[in-house]
């Protein structure tokens, strides 16, 4: 059974902007991401993400671009993660080990706030846990790792949410995820899906053109162009 998702902190004690966000984490289930519900092999590896939130001045939430070089999902665009460690005491410890072995926050500024349910990502095998962050004390961030970390980024909310940056893609066998244009990164598949499914359940989103259906080439050029119009690149 997957672990209860909903608020670890009252949020009460939160900003007014992520306050209605933290609240509804108790009252959604998996079928609210628009992922596929599949049922996990018995041997799935259990998996956190960190989906981390700061105001800079205004609300934004982090983002990263895998290494080209890598096996699994390599140039993706995804949130900090990976599978738990033995060592971890639970999803919660594994997304911020993660964080800091992928972008090199430091915890210590970082209040995790609420988990999200179980989903799962069957092309790794991995039952992945989403954890809601505030970064409370902010500190820089970089790739740790080239060989892992391509880049990394604070994309502001109001970007993502624009529905000039909104689309979706077509890939696979006639397959369709949500997606986002950020200059120098496009955000599909896994994580486009659960970052949607996050702005919409904090309520955030805005209407945009759901009908605008690209194909993956296509839309990464629309990313790269993205570039000298956007708020700054990510740091490589």
């Amino acid at each position: 059974m997957s672990p209860r998702s909903g608020p670890l902190v009252d949020p009460a004690d939160l900003p007014g902007w992520l306050r209605p966000l933290v609240e509804r984490s108790a009252h959604i289930d998996v079928d609210h991401f628009g992922w596929p519900r599949t049922l996990p092999p018995a041997d799935a590896r259990r998996a956190a993400v960190l989906i981390l939130f700061g105001a800079d001045p205004e609300p934004d939430v982090l983002l990263l671009r895998r290494a080209d070089g890598l096996n699994s999902h390599p140039g993706q665009v995804a949130f900090p993660g990976g599978a738990l460690d033995p060592g971890d005491t639970g999803p919660v410890a594994a997304a911020l080990r993660e964080a800091v072995e992928e972008v090199g926050v430091l915890p210590t500024g970082i209040l995790p706030v609420a988990t999200l349910p179980e989903l799962h990502v069957a092309h790794s095998a991995f039952r992945v846990t989403p954890v809601l962050a505030h970064w409370q004390q902010p500190s820089p961030i970089a790739p740790v790792d080239p060989a892992e970390t391509a880049a990394v980024a604070r994309v502001p909310i109001s970007w993502l949410t624009d529905p000039v940056n909104r689309l979706r893609v077509s890939f696979g066998e006639g397959r369709r995820t949500p997606a986002f244009l950020v200059p120098g990164m496009l955000v599909w598949g896994f994580t486009a899906a659960l970052l949607s499914g996050v702005l919409d359940l904090a309520g955030w989103s805005r209407e945009w053109n759901r009908g605008d259906v690209r194909d993956l080439d296509e839309a990464w050029r629309a990313a790269e162009e993205a570039d000298d119009v956007g708020f700054g690149p990510p740091a490589m």
